[in-house]
């Protein structure tokens, strides 16, 4: 168990939380959930030790381990792989390494072999002997194959580092365990392995992210962060959006025949307060109408921008011919062969654990790279709007959002770009921030707002949903839904590819692909229909060659 008592956090004068009382149980998960800004993030480094509150306590039941998801992407940069993810548990690594120093000694003393039995007990008790093994295990789940395990950390890739630092929270089984948007840079299978390891998981887990597929597969309650308080609901993300919304409905319904009420008491006091026959009966409509209180309702601080993707032609039967396009990057093989035909009514998603294919294709089919081998056509009347992956260049400029965004506009006025970006959330001075300036999610909603003003036909998106906040996640969401034209994107949001896509294209580690015209759920269903297949066969001939 882990509780916050009367917990207040102070920014200078602002309170970002004000005498916040919660208490997280065993067994369950808790999504907390909240604007940008709120202190989701915040809140958990609170609860892990890491920020003071400014009044309050942190209790945790004595004896029980904290584990939290690490930000610091260099921190491990001089250890391997294993060695980072048994880091996890802090006593059992230390245990490990000095039962190895002392067996090390050329001097071996009686003293040395007390303290290494000692050692060995204690090792024994916190199962060590298992600990490189379920490492692996934690590792080959999140899609680190096992030659990577010794690698060390300085040579990995930021993806994978991301991976190792979540086995390493995993690691051990803490009795509680902090998460901080872990499904960040996870491709969806890692996604579908983590909901499972938490579904699974017997302890405390408290867990912010911005994937509400995820909330709603995991969460059996929700922490709702909004004006400093955390409020408390039973259920996943969708059953708390219900919950929150109905709750405000009724607010409104109880205020309008409080309302109606005072109308009624205030008309007859005006009517009867001078008439002595009445005055007792006016008396007491008085003492009844200063007992009526209205309840508060404030509007929640969450904002959702407006994402509607208008394109300004409709588009014809003839797309997108893509045929036997290969690229060799480092001398890796990314794409191999790779053909398709899109069709005006497709919405394609590009799955799968090879993401550089994924960017690649992207990045020759907008003109930015050439194939080795293969062409590609668009048809006659389509117009494309590229989000990448890799936004840097883009924003390494001293021009304002205004400046730069007008430049796509084919209405170039000011006034008319700033409304645009007023519903994107840059109201006000933020419509003349300098691009350069912009954080992860505003450069995000700035990219949605050139594809939104080009008003194309054809959207290709790659990893759009990063950076963005649940509000923006969910406007982005709609607005694809919504979309008349063609869509081809990437996507490591289950509920964005589940309720956008029409078409799976998953791209292989050998840059070959699978193409079927079905829903994300549909495809991975049939999916692992066939590996449960492929096992079945792999057995049987087992038992045949037996």
């Amino acid at each position: 168990m882990i509780a916050a008592s009367n917990v207040t956090l102070r920014l200078g004068k602002k309170a970002l939380f004000e005498e916040v009382n919660i208490k997280f149980t065993e067994g369950n998960c808790y999504g907390m959930i909240g604007a940008n800004g709120a202190g989701k993030s915040t809140f958990l480094k609170i609860l892990s030790g890491q920020i003071e509150p400014t009044n309050g306590d942190i209790i945790i039941t004595p004896g029980q381990r904290l584990s939290f998801l690490q930000q610091d992407h260099f921190k491990y940069d001089a250890f391997n792989v294993l060695d980072t993810v048994i880091m996890g548990n802090k006593r059992l690594y230390e245990i490990m390494k000095e039962k190895d120093a002392i067996y090390m000694k050329e001097d071996f003393s009686d003293e040395d072999g007390i303290r290494a039995s000692e050692l060995e007990a204690e090792f024994a008790d916190m199962d060590g002997w298992n600990a490189e093994s379920d490492a692996a295990t934690l590792l080959n789940g999140l899609g680190i194959p096992t030659e990577e395990h010794y690698t060390m950390m300085a040579d990995l890739p930021g993806a994978l580092k991301v991976k190792v630092l979540l086995a390493q929270a995993l690691f051990g089984n803490p009795d509680i365990l902090l998460l901080d948007e872990p499904t960040n840079h996870l491709d969806l299978d890692a996604i579908g392995w983590l909901e499972e390891f938490l579904i699974n998981f017997e302890n405390t887990v408290i867990v912010v992210s911005h994937d509400r597929y995820f909330l709603n597969k995991v969460c059996t309650h929700i922490a709702d962060i909004d004006y400093g308080k955390i409020q408390l609901y039973s259920g996943n993300y969708d059953f708390w959006y219900e919950s929150s919304q109905l709750l405000v409905k009724q607010m409104k319904e109880a205020n309008k025949k409080k309302e109606e009420k005072i109308k009624e008491l205030q008309e007859f006091i005006s009517r009867f307060s001078a008439n002595a026959s009445k005055s007792k009966q006016a008396t007491a409509r008085k003492k009844a109408l200063e007992k009526i209180e209205l309840d508060e309702i404030r509007p929640s601080s969450r904002k959702y921008p407006y994402i509607d993707f208008r394109p300004s032609r409709d588009i014809g039967n003839e797309v997108l011919t893509v045929e036997g396009i290969s690229k060799t990057i480092d001398g890796v093989k990314i794409l191999d062969n790779v053909s398709f035909i899109v069709g005006h009514d497709d919405k394609i998603a590009f799955v799968g654990g090879n993401e550089l294919a994924k960017t690649t294709l992207f990045k020759i089919l907008a003109g930015e790279m050439e194939p080795d081998a293969g062409t590609y056509k668009w048809g006659v009347t389509t117009s494309q709007s590229y989000f990448p992956k890799d936004n840097t260049e883009i924003f390494d400029t001293d021009l304002l959002i205004v400046d730069w965004l007008t430049q796509y506009s084919e209405i170039k006025d000011a006034t008319y770009v700033r409304g645009f970006l007023g519903r994107m959330l840059f109201a006000g001075e933020d419509g003349v921030k300098k691009m350069r300036v912009l954080s992860g999610g505003e450069k995000v909603r700035v990219l949605l707002s050139r594809m939104m003003i080009q008003a194309t036909n054809v959207l290709m998106l790659d990893e759009p949903t990063d950076h963005l906040d649940m509000e923006s996640i969910t406007a982005l969401n709609n607005g694809l839904i919504k979309f008349p034209g063609v869509i081809l994107f990437a996507s490591r949001d289950h509920q964005v590819v589940q309720t956008t896509a029409n078409r799976i294209i998953e791209f292989l580690p050998d840059g070959t692909f699978i193409d079927k015209v079905s829903t994300y759920d549909e495809y991975l269903e049939n999916d692992e229909m066939a590996r449960k297949r492929q096992v079945y066969n792999m057995s049987a001939d087992d038992e045949n060659d037996n």
